[in-house]
C-alpha cells in the first residue's frame, strides 16, 4: 500500500500532518514465497502463496490499534491478516527485482487473498496503479470510511501504538 493510501484508510487524508507522518516509517521490503495478482474488475491486488514468485511492497512501522482495526475494515472478509517474514530492501532494482540488495528480516503482517478464483492471472502493476487508479485512492478531503468514500470530517481516529510492522 502506498503512503497515500495508508494515510488515507487511517487518517481520513492523504496528507496528513507532520507529526502523524512522524510516527511511521516507510520502507521498501520483499516478501518471498507470494505473489501479487490482479483482482478481476477491481484496481487493487490479491496477495497469495505461490513459492515461483516474490511480492516487493512496503514495510510500515509505527501502526496503532486504531491504524490495523481501519486496514482490517478496509481490506474485508476477502482478505486474511497473516504473519510473515519480509527483507528490507538495502537497494531496490528494477521492476523484475534486478539489482536489489536484501537486507535484514522482519516479521511483518500481510493481508492474504481468499478467493484466489477472483485473480487474474497477470500480476499487479504498481506503476500501472500510479499512473491509472491512484488518484481515486488519495482523493483529497476523501476518506474510506464504512465500505464507501465519505467526507473527511464525518470521521474519527484513536488508539495507541504498537512495535508490529506490515507489508501493504
Amino acid at each position: 500500500m502506498v503512503p497515500g493510501v495508508f494515510y488515507n484508510v487511517c487518517y481520513n487524508t492523504s496528507d496528513p500532518p507532520k507529526a502523524i507522518q512522524d510516527l511511521h516509517t516507510f520502507s521498501p521490503a520483499i516478501l518471498h514465497g507470494y505473489c501479487r495478482r490482479r483482482v478481476q474488475h477491481a484496481d487493487y491486488p490479491g496477495i497469495t502463496e505461490d513459492k515461483e514468485h516474490n511480492v516487493f511492497g512496503t514495510f510500515t512501522t509505527g501502526l496503532t490499534r486504531a491504524n490495523i482495526q481501519r486496514l482490517d475494515f478496509f481490506e474485508g472478509d476477502a482478505y486474511v491478516r497473516r504473519t510473515v517474514t519480509v527483507k528490507l530492501l538495502d537497494k531496490v532494482g528494477d521492476v523484475h527485482g534486478h539489482g536489489q540488495v536484501e537486507g535484514e528480516e522482519r516479521s511483518a503482517q500481510v493481508y492474504v487473498f481468499l478467493e484466489k478464483a477472483e485473480l487474474e492471472d497477470r500480476e499487479w502493476d504498481l506503476e500501472e496503479f500510479r499512473r491509472e487508479k491512484l488518484q481515486n485512492w488519495t482523493r483529497h478531503g476523501y476518506a474510506f470510511e464504512g465500505g464507501c468514500f465519505r467526507a473527511a470530517h464525518e470521521t474519527d481516529v484513536g488508539g495507541k501504538a504498537n512495535e508490529c510492522g506490515a507489508l501493504l
